[in-house]
């Protein structure tokens, strides 16, 4: 699933000093690698990272002597050394091992699915998970990454931004219609993300995928900043929007409040 976050500078943004573009364009060259495209050509990577032939290529060989990259002479795939560069994050960031143990108690309660996700751009990522039954098309872990506007989490995470940025992703991302129901309205993704920050929970109805709905609550620190959110999903045909709430949703906001309380103990 491709995103306008996968751009890692927008048109529009100024390149302060300093700005290090061949540094732009390795990072683009990395992010065109995905699950759907595991293998790509040397044309393939300069169309997808919008490079020439020529640049693509040195990053390439960059990247390969670098050993972040492989080749069979032909085609290109990323290398498992590339984790590294998401485990630094992820080994720095106490939330992941805080929630993913709060997670697990809850998704064996609920026996659903369960997870915790940032905000990065237009997107959010998974950071940690708790799976029981798979009930999604789409293959979901840690590192995945799904549009913020159709998620329950994504939806949470926007609400906690300030108004200029929130209003900044509205005018910026690209809504597409992922199933019947996906709100591509700005005015009423708008309307929704507002009320997500005035109640402090939102429940998403199969705008992502279709018989899946979820609800979803933040995640603060130490200073009460939301710096995650936390859902729990399940299929329409199990679980109906008023259990969701009724039931799910108090257990939910107890994880939350749990790894909220630990989260202020970290350092």
């Amino acid at each position: 699933m491709m995103s306008r976050s996968a751009d890692l500078v927008t048109e529009s943004m100024k390149r302060p000093a300093g700005y290090v573009q061949s540094l732009e364009r390795g990072l683009a060259v990395i992010c065109c690698f995905s699950a759907e495209r595991p293998r790509l050509t040397l044309s393939q990577v300069a169309g997808q990272a919008g490079l020439s032939r020529a640049a693509a290529r040195r990053s390439l060989i960059t990247l390969q002597t670098l050993g972040y990259v492989g080749s069979d002479g032909r085609q290109f795939h990323l290398t498992p050394r590339v984790l590294t560069l998401g485990y630094a994050y992820l080994s720095s960031l106490s939330l992941a091992d805080v929630a993913q143990s709060h997670l697990s108690d809850l998704a064996n309660e609920v026996h659903e699915s369960c997870s915790a996700s940032v905000l990065d751009g237009f997107e959010i990522v998974y950071v940690a998970r708790a799976a029981t039954k798979r009930i999604m098309t789409i293959s979901l872990s840690v590192g995945t990454r799904l549009p913020a506007y159709a998620t329950s989490m994504g939806r949470v995470l926007l609400a906690a931004l300030p108004d200029d940025q929130l209003a900044d992703y509205l005018e910026e991302t690209t809504l597409s219609r992922l199933t019947e129901r996906t709100i591509v309205d700005r005015d009423r993704l708008r309307a929704e993300v507002e009320r997500t920050r005035s109640r402090g929970w939102c429940v998403v109805d199969q705008e992502l995928e279709d018989g899946v709905r979820s609800v979803a609550v933040p995640v603060h620190d130490a200073a009460g900043r939301v710096v995650a959110a936390v859902n729990t999903s399940a299929h329409v045909a199990r679980v109906p929007l008023t259990r969701l709430q009724r039931s799910f949703l108090p257990k939910l906001q107890d994880c939350a409040a749990a790894i909220d309380a630990e989260l202020r103990t970290v350092r």
